[in-house]
């Protein structure tokens, strides 16, 4: 026994002299761009198919192994693969750097916010567009709400964003699109809204807008999608971009709107980014000042607005990476809400507007470790900060407290788990307008993906508490407790790869969203409107399916894809807007005219299916870089259980939601030849067919009790918009708007742009008495250094 473990020790102890003898090499290299000549941090490096590790901060990587022949291979979403034979000599160290060069950059274009890890865009199993940087810059877009309205089946008006229908309007308060600045919400405490003038367009990387409910893996308020906007780190070359602008309004088509002389009402600004690595810390600085004179009497704005990102890569720890962002910024100016009369769309009601001074801060640290097994953790938090002040007494602050802890782990069979936990807090202090409350949500959240062969699998689970105070909120976990506000959620998609640049897809996600401070205990007024609380309103729920395909073309020199869905979306207790008589209705207009105004309510079931089709592509037409994009969105918005005798609040007879355009059309054409470029933007919105009634009937309609010498049909007094009725009629064929740009390199260094913004100087509306700009000619000049 004892002779058999001599041998049986003697053994292993060849055997490891044997391995450690051969274990002599070592591989190192880094991975770059072949583009731009940028480390790839994250690459994977793979040796014989076995043995991998993913490339560090500045794209490095160190493999030790045998010597002899190796297969090495190397892969990064969005990149061609690489894979080369190597020979690793003993008691050496082979370098091998490595060139990844683009894929398809349409379909290999990389994402973040379908699964929260990096994946291909044909690979996502929901519909998913994408903005990037240089389409802002081509329109010198000032505000991120401009470029949203250029996507296809979106709208943004009035701030309140839409997508497919999703969405109708409410003044300030609630929205069914989550907004997030590097996956972490960027919406107020206290209206939950998004401010879209705050958000950093200079320090952009890319904008990411998901179709259709999100709720299991973004919580409340992403029922109807979600816009992600992510920003920028600096790279391995310092880059600075300085932009300035001018910009004059045109007169109106209809020249009785035009209230000032000459060409007096004007708009400028200036923009700046500034990004450079120093050792193991990447600096990201970036402003914005802009002053815009107004197209509408009275109404101006002026805004500054500062932003930061750090983050310190440590080299003794790899994988291990702290930051923090910022963002700050000061507005002022007046606010427009309606116009006066149909034939001064441009003049504020009863000459008079709110001026407004408000202030807006984030601060954002955070905490990543990548552990060399596909593991990731991450802690990030967010302080949000916004107060407002006017000289109507209606200020208020409203603080933000967001925390999210995050665990992810990425297997070699392409399995992706994510876990997370987040606890959010609202503190709301507004006693003229809402008085002084605390919200408190608690969520946590999974999201599997799987990847064999052709088919891409994802499922989600998230359960959410949120309440405001101690108020009274509905739940769905258990029918039996009243009190409970808990939101369990479910989404699941599939996607498949049928052919080489074939991909179908089906997605089904419910959703939710809690009604905000400002919905439940809002009490002010806006020009001659009242606005009164609603402390019994309820949570919104529902759930959308999609069925869609993603075709890849070729055509001569010209790349693309054609992506065509078809949805369904349904809602239950869906919260709209609503204006009517909100007291004691005694049939006695004097009575009753007090108590006038809108609130958010509770209204039932609707549904909302249609079709969203787009193009996109990119290639050659001769010696001419041509790049656009086109969609078609189709919706039908209409109340499950509509009864014309008793949903009286919209137009008589018109079961369509209200503030919804059935038609969409989106397109924008990029040439490039040279030096010279040239663009052109186009935009069309359908009638929109129901909206509030009292927008157009007199409230003395309702009423025998008609006071002597007041004219039924058009006088101030008893209409809230003045004119809209006969203005609906004579533009009731939708609205065409154009935008053409061109531009001219100078230098390496400066770039020259003239644009005009609606260049067929149409009058358009995107809600009933807010009648948008009239034609703008603006010149920019970008210097990139």
């Amino acid at each position: 026994m004892i002779k058999n473990v001599k041998y049986i020790l003697t053994g292993v102890f060849f055997y490891t002299c044997e391995i450690y003898a051969q274990t002599l090499g070592v591989v190192k290299g880094v991975v770059k761009d072949k583009s731009n000549n940028e480390s790839l941090p994250g690459a994977v490096v793979v040796l014989d198919k076995a043995k991998g590790v993913a490339a560090d901060i500045e794209g490095v990587f160190y493999i030790s192994t045998t010597e002899g022949a190796h297969t090495l291979e190397c892969e990064l979403v969005g990149y061609k693969k690489y894979s080369e034979t190597i020979t690793v000599k003993g008691n050496d160290t082979t370098v091998v750097n490595i060139v990844l060069g683009n894929g398809n950059q349409l379909l290999d274009e990389v994402v973040v916010s379908a699964g929260k890890f990096e994946q291909k865009l044909s690979d996502v199993t929901v519909s998913m567009d994408v903005i990037k940087p240089s389409l802002i810059e081509n329109k010198a877009s000032q505000s991120l709400d401009i470029i949203m309205n250029q996507v296809p089946g979106v709208v943004v008006s009035d701030g309140q964003a839409s997508i497919r229908g999703g969405s109708g309007y409410s003044y300030g308060a609630g929205t069914r699109v989550l907004m997030l600045v590097d996956e972490m919400p960027m919406i107020s405490a206290d209206a939950a809204d998004i401010k879209w003038n705050y958000l950093p367009l200079e320090n952009l990387e890319q904008v990411e807008v998901i179709k259709g409910a999100s709720s299991a893996l973004f919580g409340s308020s992403a029922m109807n999608g979600v816009i992600n906007m992510r920003t920028a780190y600096a790279k391995d070359k310092p880059q600075t971009t300085v932009s300035i602008f001018g910009a004059t309004y045109d007169a109106p088509q209809n020249l009785k709107y035009k209230w000032w002389k000459g060409t007096s009402q004007m708009q400028n600004g200036v923009n700046f980014s500034h990004s450079e690595k120093i050792k193991n810390l990447d600096i990201v600085l970036g402003g914005h000042m802009f002053n815009d004179d107004g197209y509408r009497y009275l109404e101006t704005e002026k805004r500054a607005r500062f932003n930061m990102n750090l983050r310190y890569n440590f080299k003794r720890i790899q994988g291990l990476s702290i930051g923090i962002n910022t963002n700050m910024m000061q507005t002022s100016g007046g606010l427009f809400f309606l116009w006066q009369n149909a034939d001064s769309v441009y003049v504020p009601q009863g000459l008079n507007i709110q001026r407004y001074s408000n202030q807006r801060m984030n601060v954002d640290p955070f905490i990543t470790y990548y552990t060399k097994h596909g593991g990731k953790y991450s802690l990030r938090s967010r302080y949000y900060l916004t107060n407002n002040t006017n000289d109507k007494n209606q200020g208020s602050r409203a603080e933000l407290y967001y925390n999210e802890f995050q665990y992810q782990k990425r297997f070699k069979n392409n399995l992706t788990m994510t876990y997370g936990a987040v606890y959010m807090e609202q503190q709301v202090i507004g006693d003229s307008l809402y008085g002084r409350h605390t919200g408190r949500n608690y969520a946590g959240y999974a999201q599997f993906d799987y990847k064999y062969k052709k088919l891409t699998t994802s499922v989600g689970l998230r359960g959410e508490y949120n309440r405001i105070d101690t108020s009274y909120t509905r739940g769905y976990l258990n029918p039996q407790v009243k009190n409970l506000p808990f939101q369990p959620v479910f989404r699941a998609g599939v996607n498949y790869h049928l052919f080489e640049y074939t991909f179908l897809r089906a997605s089904y996600g419910q959703g939710y969203r809690f009604p905000t401070i400002a919905e439940k205990y809002v009490s002010t007024s806006v020009s001659a409107i009242k606005i009164y609380p609603n402390q019994n309103l309820q949570p919104e729920r529902g759930w959308s399916a999609e069925i869609g395909i993603k075709q890849g073309f070729k055509l001569l020199n010209f790349k693309g894809f054609l992506d065509i869905a078809g949805f369904w979306t349904e809602y239950q207790d869906m919260v709209e807007f609503a204006f009517d008589i909100y007291g004691p209705k005694t049939g006695v207009f004097y009575k009753d005219i007090k108590y006038a105004g809108f609130k958010s309510q509770n209204v039932g079931g609707a549904r909302i299916n249609g079709i969203d089709a787009s193009v996109t592509g990119t290639g050659k037409m001769g010696p001419i870089n041509v790049t656009t994009f086109f969609g078609y969105t189709f919706t039908n918005p209409v109340y499950l259980h509509y009864d014309p005798t008793k949903d009286t609040l919209g137009l008589d007879g018109v079961n369509i939601l209200k503030y919804r355009n059935r038609h969409l059309f989106k397109s924008d054409l990029q040439l490039d030849y040279k030096k010279w470029s040239v663009g052109w933007s186009v935009r069309y919105y359908s009638f929109m067919e129901n909206l509030d009634k009292r927008f157009v009937q007199s409230i003395l309609h309702e009423y025998n009790d008609i006071p002597n010498g007041i004219n039924w049909d058009n006088d101030p007094k008893t209409f809230i918009l003045p004119g809209l009725a006969s203005y609906r009629i004579q533009h009731a064929g939708g609205d065409w708007v154009h935008d053409t740009r061109i531009s001219y390199q100078v230098s390496k260094a400066l770039k020259a742009s003239f644009i005009i913004n609606n260049i067929g100087n149409a009058e358009y509306s995107l809600r009933p008495g807010d009648v948008r700009p009239p034609r703008m000619f603006l010149l920019q000049l970008m210097v990139r250094i």
